[in-house]
């Protein structure tokens, strides 16, 4: 996502991936680390995404905790890949991989807040009405609008209103008061992560020039540190795991579990929800 950044001389030379075909070019340097990733630092950062939803996809299948959890997991780590390709190659195609499966992801997260329960409530409709709607989107950004700011508007309304009524779900449930603190705990995590990862990004649009001006002078290996898209990267990417921690605990919570798991961090990095016996859950 982001604003549309020019790089008219370097873009104008076909590269290993040939010329970008995307709509959109971040700060990064192109073809400065390797001749084979376009943007390294950006295309590295993405294994954030990877680390954190392979860990939790093997956590969720060795603790039984429901096909949910894992596909919400599988989501996140299509996200990671998807912009990692992106930003190797810089192709619209690439991009599209980067920025549709994030709204997908929303949506599988708003779909396990509606149907939270064990019994499915709405069948077939509300699955056949979030694909109708997203294939909608879909059709329109590919083929009609092609604007980063109609995928950026898409993607926080999908995430405003699953946040929404997400919280709505969890203030109408009878909890525990360590259980409601450990929500309100991973959704302030997801939103400072989410809101620190904004930040970033928006300061890498805004001072690029000058951004690029520093780290000419730092030289590498110090200045990926001012390469602030890849901390945009690594932030969402702890923002959106302990939000997806968010959706499941809620979801174990509505489904009276509340004695039975807690959150761990591995190796002090990497949040998961383990449970204390575990069992099989849908």
């Amino acid at each position: 996502m982001g604003m549309i950044i020019l790089d008219t001389a370097r873009n104008a030379t076909a590269y290993f991936w040939g010329e970008r075909t995307s709509t959109i070019d971040w700060c990064e340097e192109n073809y400065v680390v390797s001749d084979y990733i376009a943007e390294f630092w950006n295309c590295l950062t993405n294994g954030m995404f990877v680390i954190l939803a392979a860990f939790g996809i093997i956590n969720a299948i060795k603790h039984q905790q429901g096909k949910r959890v894992v596909a919400l997991y599988m989501g996140l780590l299509f996200v990671g890949c998807g912009s990692a390709c992106f930003h190797a190659t810089l192709k619209y195609t690439t991009q599209l991989l980067d920025e549709l499966p994030m709204l997908y992801l929303c949506a599988l997260g708003f779909y396990s807040l509606v149907e939270i329960d064990r019994a499915i409530n709405f069948g077939w409709k509300l699955p056949v009405a979030l694909i109708a709607l997203q294939t909608a989107i879909t059709v329109t950004y590919i083929f009609w609008v092609q604007s980063p700011v109609f995928h950026q508007a898409a993607f926080a309304t999908t995430v405003c209103a699953s946040v929404a009524f997400g919280y709505r779900r969890q203030c109408e449930m009878t909890i525990s008061n360590r259980t409601r603190r450990m929500l309100q705990r991973l959704l302030l995590q997801g939103f400072l992560g989410m809101a620190g990862g904004f930040f970033v990004w928006n300061l890498d649009n805004i001072f690029c020039h000058r951004l690029r001006t520093y780290r000419s002078h730092v030289g590498a290996p110090l200045d990926a540190i001012l390469q602030l898209h890849g901390w945009w990267h690594i932030l969402t990417a702890y923002g959106s795991t302990y939000l997806l921690l968010w959706v499941h605990l809620t979801k174990l919570a509505r489904q009276g579990h509340d004695h039975l798991f807690t959150i761990r961090h591995f190796a002090g990095l990497i949040p998961y929800i383990t449970l204390k016996s575990p069992k099989k859950i849908d």
